[in-house]
């Protein structure tokens, strides 16, 4: 580890330590908000004091050892202790290094989800559909909720569009990698005989949380606001009447609709929380567009058209072109959810980018 590194661990250790002085002062805890935002960032920096305390206790483990190794009776000993050190020592500067990685304040939050078919007719609309599916599922193994907001179903299954709203811990922290162009090769339903297709379908993965931008204020005379009649399922009320909503921000051509709640109330509200955080979210792009092009990922550089997966379904593989080598042949227990070996491995991509930034950046 760096020197530079090395001093940025201690500045955070120092932090830690005001933080708990400020959280000890009676002022500060008359103030709920503040003591909350310090209690927050109080436990974010308790793994550093932790990891620091271990690198310690493995240093001076070390050095005993090292203090051994010249007595004949226990130099065997001696050499298995300074291995374990040695070894403990490498596993707990990976763990500081991971700690000066900078956090996403949104990575603990909830997260538009927006499939929509593309390429392939009906095929892209069944496999739309499949994704959906897999996301939904995977949500469910981990307790996360998911709320359909809209959807526009395929003529022979599938979604031509569908956005939902998935709430729950850390969930845009493990599906922020899904944003881009996926594409499928296998015989769809519909093919008679038997001939292989490439289809494909496009992921958007916006932010419930918007972090340090949450308080962005949208002009209404910037809004285009239509109401239609529902076209899904919910009831006589919800069809017949124009509770739908469609909004239009003509600055930028982002338009959103809601169409699942009963009222326009209810469905305008929807729509402008999801309104505000794809505009958030575009502005998150603005500023990380110069660095995204150095970043086999891209999360928050908005590239919907890059092709980032391929689903082989002949061969049963699945190909992720961002990380190489990333190639899986569980096909289909991904499609049915089993998301986490994937999500995973582009977790352990994205950390080692973000060592390797601040390895230049020291």
């Amino acid at each position: 580890m760096t020197p530079a590194l090395r001093r940025k661990l201690e500045a955070l250790l120092e932090r830690r330590e005001e933080v708990e002085r400020l959280l000890a002062d009676p002022a500060v805890a008359a103030e709920q908000t503040h003591f909350r935002n310090l209690s927050r960032e109080f436990a974010s920096l308790q793994p550093v004091a932790d990891a620091l305390a271990a690198e310690a206790q493995a240093r001076a483990d070390l050095a005993a050892a090292l203090a051994l190794r010249d007595d004949p009776e226990l130099r065997e000993l001696a050499a298995d202790e300074i291995d374990t050190a040695n070894t403990r020592l490498q596993q707990l500067e990976g763990e500081l290094l991971a700690q000066l990685i900078p956090k996403d304040a949104r990575d603990d939050g909830g997260l538009y989800l927006e499939v929509r078919a593309g390429i392939g007719g009906d095929e892209a609309a069944i496999f739309a559909g499949d994704l959906f599916r897999m996301y939904t599922r995977y949500a469910e193994t981990q307790g996360w909720r998911v709320e359909v907001e809209s959807a526009n179903p395929g003529e022979h299954g599938g979604y031509k569009e569908v956005v939902a709203r998935v709430e729950g811990a850390g969930a845009y922290a493990k599906l922020k990698y899904e944003s881009g162009t996926h594409r499928v090769q296998r015989v769809p339903a519909t093919e008679s005989q038997g001939r292989i297709h490439t289809s494909a379908a496009t992921v958007a993965i916006i932010a419930l949380e918007a972090g340090e931008d949450s308080t962005m204020v949208i002009n209404p005379a910037d809004l285009k606001v239509d109401t239609f009649r529902s076209s899904g399922a919910g009831g006589q009320h919800v069809n017949k009447t124009e509770s739908a909503i469609r909004i239009t921000h003509v600055p930028t051509g982002v338009v959103v609709e809601s169409q699942t709640e009963r009222s326009q109330h209810a469905n305008r509200d929807k729509a402008m929380k999801r309104l505000q955080a794809m505009l958030v979210e575009a502005e998150i792009e603005k500023r990380t567009a110069a660095t995204a092009a150095e970043r086999k990922l891209q999360v928050g550089s908005g590239d919907r058209s890059q092709r980032i997966r391929t689903y082989n379904f002949p061969q049963g593989r699945i190909t992720d072109h961002r990380v190489e080598g990333l190639t899986l042949y569980d096909l289909p227990a991904i499609i049915e959810g089993a998301l986490e070996p994937l999500i995973l491995r582009l977790q352990q991509e994205q950390q080692a980018e973000a060592l390797a930034q601040l390895a230049r950046e020291a």
